[in-house]
């Protein structure tokens, strides 16, 4: 080896070395101050980026940060029976669906809405996913999960997205008591509204619903922390919720 090529090695470790250096004192120096994930959650929301979200060409209302932590929930809990109450477009039944497609177990997407109006035909065209009209409240839905639950038994994912009040949300909760089981997962979304953080005005929603259900019911659910606080922020505080 030539004295120019040992030169260059030189030269181009010690630009490495001093990268590395630099990165571990920016890493040290530069901490953040604990309220960038909620101001980033203010801008998310209130610029409704999130309803300008789509998945393959389907509109889907979600936090892209959420809906990687659902799929990575998917893969672990690998549900047989995922169940969600509010369909809007469609667009994350069809992910769930699409997602369990490739984790390879037998399953089912039963999604729950009041109207079907706004239902895009790409999502109704699934055949892994149960589009049922009804409030999620009804008796029948309860009877419906039941027999599904015999069809495709195993692990439950649930997540609640439909009307926002706390009392719409606590009867969703009520009524899936009885129906899930130690292991089970459920997920109640924007829970961020309400100041926590946004929308102050809102009234009493999902937040509300949780904590009211928890005083009732401590011992029903563990608050899987690590997940809500994975990427910073979530449409789900206090929402990501492991059945005991």
């Amino acid at each position: 080896m030539d004295i120019k090529a040992v030169g260059r090695i030189a030269v181009n470790t010690a630009k490495s070395l001093r990268r590395v250096v630099n990165s571990a004192a920016s890493i040290f120096f530069y901490q953040p101050t604990g309220t960038e994930g909620e101001e980033y959650h203010k801008w998310y929301y209130n610029t409704f980026v999130w309803n300008k979200t789509t998945w393959l060409g389907v509109e889907c209302w979600k936090s892209v940060a959420d809906m990687w932590n659902y799929q990575e929930i998917l893969f672990d809990v690998k549900p047989s029976l995922i169940i969600e109450f509010g369909s809007n477009r469609g667009g994350s039944a069809l992910f769930f669906a699409h997602i369990m497609q490739r984790v390879g177990v037998p399953f089912k997407v039963l999604s729950v809405d009041i109207s079907h109006q706004r239902l895009d035909p790409a999502a109704t065209a699934d055949p892994d996913i149960l589009f049922i009209e009804s409030s999620s409240i009804e008796p029948a839905i309860a009877d419906r999960i039941e027999q599904l639950k015999k069809e495709y038994p195993g692990r439950i994912f649930a997540i609640l997205d439909s009307d926002h009040s706390k009392d719409h949300v606590l009867a969703e909760m009520k009524l899936l008591r009885p129906l899930l089981s130690a292991g089970d997962y459920l997920l109640v979304e924007d829970s961020c509204v309400n100041g926590h953080p946004v929308l102050p005005g809102w009234g009493p929603g999902p937040y509300e619903a949780i904590e009211t259900y928890k005083a009732e019911f401590p011992d029903d659910y563990t608050h899987d922390t690590e997940r809500e606080d994975k990427f910073g922020f979530t449409f789900a505080p206090n929402g990501f919720l492991i059945r005991n």
